[in-house]
């Protein structure tokens, strides 16, 4: 439930088109419903602007196929993270229009198309194996209604390939910067540009990276201004800030 289905409700009563014992129906599930094994969120909508999204790790294949199949019913567009294979296989199964990102692990469902935002966020990446969390961050932003450019492989060890791409950095709204190894890339970045930048380590890298531990710290200690850090590998929670950002 958003709240442009939730006033078209309200005035669907007002207007006498729909009788108050159906609105009421309609309202009884928008707290939460529970399905034993998960409370879904009808409300999140309402209180934050994006509906509730389905983390698939740790989950079985039914139980992320029945979340969604019940977030269908009611309406809401839908977004699996972290999604197996056999998993996404079930959904598509059962919802033929969904779409499967196998390199983002992610699947989607558009149930209502949003708005594309005027202003675009930039998901900038260092290198080719860090295009897992890229495409989930890809995803987030895309369904929750943002223009996106991505620009890859431009990490600090071919410099000359960051600078030929700053005019497309530089013309965001907000910059995602996705990064393994030593994570250089969101100090420098963050020294060339005067938008938020959200940074993003990966877990890409040899033994002493610590699996994304020394890009994290490296992120957190940048010289920077302006630069805010996620967790390693969570290209969702990145582009969920980002999303509010550009958004505003």
């Amino acid at each position: 439930m958003n709240i442009k289905r939730l006033e078209a409700l309200l005035q669907g009563v007002k207007n006498d088109e729909i009788n108050v014992e159906e609105a009421i129906e309609a309202l009884q599930s928008l707290p939460f419903s529970d399905l034993e094994y998960a409370k879904i969120d009808h409300h999140r909508e309402l209180r934050v602007g994006y509906p509730e999204v389905i983390y698939g790790g740790g989950k079985t294949d039914e139980q992320i196929l029945g979340i969604v199949k019940h977030m269908m019913d009611h309406g809401s567009n839908i977004l699996v993270t972290r999604c197996s294979e056999s998993a996404a296989k079930s959904i598509l199964d059962a919802v033929p229009k969904a779409h499967y990102n196998p390199l983002a692990h992610t699947v989607s469902v558009v149930h209502e198309a949003t708005t594309q935002t005027e202003s675009y966020i930039a998901i900038v990446a260092a290198g080719t194996s860090d295009l897992p969390v890229v495409e989930e961050a890809y995803e987030t932003a895309k369904i929750m209604g943002n223009q996106v450019r991505k620009i890859t492989d431009v990490g600090v060890a071919g410099i000359h390939r960051l600078f030929a791409n700053l005019e497309a950095i530089r013309g965001a709204k907000v910059v995602i910067v996705v990064a393994g190894m030593e994570g250089a890339l969101a100090s420098v970045i963050g020294g060339l540009v005067d938008k938020p930048i959200i940074a993003v380590p990966t877990s890409v890298g040899y033994g002493a990276n610590l699996g994304g531990v020394a890009a994290l710290l490296s992120m957190l200690n940048s010289c920077a201004s302006g630069v805010s850090v996620v967790n390693i590998d969570n290209g969702y929670g990145a582009a969920y800030s980002a999303s509010m950002i550009n958004h505003l």
